[in-house]
């Protein structure tokens, strides 16, 4: 399937729910009193998205590639500080496993695609 815009992309839209998932559960208490936490793993969830939508654009394989790459670091990233909210207790069991959940299963389609990608003779369209 040829996709037209970001948009349309399955891992954009899953990352588009993992930020709005992470800035939901940082609004309550006691996440949002603690800033500087609340912060950086907003940005590193809000990074997902962002990464897979400035790789798209960029309109060639190689570089959606490694955007896709961070995307994915990202994605560790915020699944790394999702434990560490669990263990300052900013979140509960059930709230750390729905993230646990959310960035494994992104964090494998990211990688598929970047499987994908790099064994397609589609090279973008930047290359035409």
């Amino acid at each position: 399937m040829i996709y037209n815009s970001f948009e349309e992309l399955p891992i954009w839209q899953k990352a588009r729910q993992l930020a709005k998932f992470v800035f939901e559960m940082t609004s309550q208490e006691p996440f949002n009193k603690d800033f500087r936490f609340r912060d950086q793993i907003r940005a590193s969830s809000g990074s997902v998205s962002d990464n897979i939508a400035e790789g798209f654009e960029r309109s060639g394989n190689k570089e959606f590639v490694q955007f896709l790459y961070i995307a994915k670091g990202s994605c560790g990233e915020t699944r790394s500080q999702s434990y560490r909210a669990y263990d300052n207790n900013y979140i509960n069991q059930e709230t750390l496993d729905i993230l646990i959940q959310k960035t494994t299963e992104l964090s494998s389609e990211i990688a598929g695609l970047i499987k994908y990608l790099k064994n397609s003779d589609f090279k973008g369209t930047k290359y035409k």
